[in-house]
């Protein structure tokens, strides 16, 4: 019988969790606002679909539109979530916010909701890496 903790087992019963180690607080502060980020972004293009469909006048974007769009944007936020332990994710994040702005065209709205977000995710970003860099303990991003 051996003692060794490494999953020896040729079973895999006695193989323990994969763990990464401590995540980064830029990543889990990022992770944070990004889901909160994908809730509004989806109820933002409900919303949209909503006024669209509803609208007198002609709009400048139709439903099937702005539901392709809404789909797009939510899924690429949660794919983003899902790609932060890379450092090349980050800038990706930078253009996903101007894009939610740029929405503010099509409703005004999300100027503001957009900005908004853009203000939390810059603060995510400076103060996350000034805490991982203070912290010598912390991970590094996989390159």
């Amino acid at each position: 019988m051996s003692l060794a903790t490494d999953g020896g087992d040729e079973s895999g019963a006695g193989r323990s969790r994969r763990s990464s180690g401590p995540r980064s607080v830029k990543r889990s502060l990022a992770t944070i606002l990004l889901g909160f980020e994908t809730i509004v972004v989806f109820l933002g293009a409900v919303v949209t679909l909503g006024l669209v469909s509803v609208a007198t006048e002609p709009t400048p974007v139709s439903p099937l539109a702005v539901i392709i769009g809404g789909v797009l944007l939510v899924a690429a936020l949660v794919g983003l979530i899902g790609l932060l332990r890379y450092s090349w994710s980050y800038p990706i994040g930078w253009a996903l916010q101007a894009t939610i702005i740029a929405t503010g065209f099509v409703t005004p709205a999300m100027f503001f909701v957009g900005a908004l977000f853009a203000a939390m995710w810059t603060y995510c970003m400076i103060t996350g890496s000034r805490i991982d860099h203070t912290n010598p303990d912390q991970p590094k991003e996989i390159a």
